[in-house]
């Protein structure tokens, strides 16, 4: 068994062992293979373990990749954008991603939108907030979430899923719980709103591979894990 099925495999139980004390069902977390700055062969090898769910940061990166990867697996995937989104960018986003998890603008949103054809899936977007208030992080400030989710459901060839942060890196596992509550509290009041389709509405981007357990114990739907799964990036 190659590293990375057995990494795999040790995800997959800690993601249930944090449902179960959830009361929540596995199946209702995604894991989410963060696999930027990873080779081609790392994302096949994760393939041939049952992984089908990866994310990118780097546009011109994950367009060389995608083509190297697909022809060699025999699953469909699913290619997640994460970074922060570039207005010159969102063409080519829209066009080889299945979500875009960092959208903090209505400007991006109206590109991808108009970017994305008829012919193609809808695209489903996360809203990134800044839950923290990190002057160096993208998103919107949480007060003006709900009402660029409103702005954003009504766009066409957009699915709005729900909300993504990454949170203020502590030492202290009570400010990223705290903080992943906040989100979690924020989506609850967006879809209680009455301005997006709530039954869409069901995604919680949030915790990675040092936090995804207290996440899912948040409320996460989607754990973004890199580093847990692939081993340590090189510089």
């Amino acid at each position: 068994m190659s590293k990375i099925s057995t990494n795999l495999q040790i995800i997959q139980r800690r993601i249930a062992a944090a449902c179960a004390i959830a009361s929540r069902a596995p199946s209702s977390v995604q894991l989410l293979a963060v696999s930027k700055s990873f080779a081609a062969e790392r994302l096949i090898e994760a393939a041939a373990a049952g992984q089908t769910s990866f994310g990118e940061s780097y546009l011109q990166e994950a367009l060389v990749k995608i083509p190297q990867v697909e022809p060699r697996v025999n699953a469909t995937l699913e290619w997640h954008f994460i970074g922060p989104v570039q207005a010159n960018k969102t063409a080519a986003i829209a066009a080889h991603f299945d979500w875009v998890h960092g959208v903090d603008r209505e400007k991006i949103a109206r590109r991808l939108s108009s970017a994305r054809t008829a012919k193609q899936a809808p695209l489903q977007i996360c809203v990134q907030v800044n839950i923290s208030g990190e002057a160096s992080k993208s998103g919107c400030a949480p007060e003006d979430a709900l009402a660029l989710c409103a702005s954003l459901a009504q766009l066409p060839h957009l699915v709005l899923r729900g909300l993504m942060a990454i949170p203020a890196a502590s030492e202290n596992a009570k400010d990223s719980r705290a903080a992943f509550r906040r989100l979690r509290e924020l989506a609850d009041g967006i879809r209680a709103s009455g301005k997006v389709a709530a039954a869409q509405f069901d995604t919680l981007s949030m915790g990675m591979s040092d936090d995804f357990e207290t996440a899912i114990e948040e409320g996460a739907t989607i754990v973004r894990i890199g580093s847990a799964l692939f081993g340590e990036r090189q510089s």
